[in-house]
């Protein structure tokens, strides 16, 4: 037993000056840290938007069916979630996965705006039979009016 303690001792008095070195090689040699500089802000865009959106970690985890620990994970830490959690959360925060991601937000469509806006949501939340109908009118007038531009 005496002379395992003794060479236990002796590598550690040989490995300690040769690690230390091979830190600071390391350090000289990789001085940077090698991760996209958008995925730092990964955290602060996970925590900014749960906060804006006024949910704390544990209901987010709750809403998403995920352990807060990896929620706090997340956002500590700037690690990306799992592509199975980014819709999720993106739905839970009401943002879209491309602004959790850090990516700008997306133009939205040319959509109608003012008074067909309002006609078309309002078209949208009636029956299936009834949106048919009023598909059959729109249909044959768009066809016919954009047509007649060509």
């Amino acid at each position: 037993m005496v002379g395992c303690e003794v060479s236990k001792k002796a590598s550690r008095i040989i490995a300690l000056p040769d690690s230390g070195e091979y830190t600071v090689h390391m350090q000289e040699v990789f001085p940077v840290l090698f991760y996209h500089p958008p995925m730092s802000k990964i955290s602060s865009l996970l925590r900014r938007s749960r906060e804006s959106a006024g949910i704390s970690v544990r209901e987010l985890a709750r809403q998403i069916g995920e352990c807060h620990t990896n929620v706090s994970y997340w956002e500590r830490t700037g690690k990306i979630p799992r592509s199975d959690v980014l819709l999720p959360i993106s739905i839970a925060l009401g943002v879209t996965v491309e602004e959790l991601l850090g990516e700008a937000k997306p133009k939205r469509a040319s959509a109608p705006g003012g008074r067909m806006r309002q006609l078309f949501d309002a078209a949208s939340k009636l029956p299936r039979s009834k949106q048919e109908k009023v598909l059959s009118v729109l249909e044959p007038f768009i066809t016919a009016h954009t047509s007649s531009r060509e």
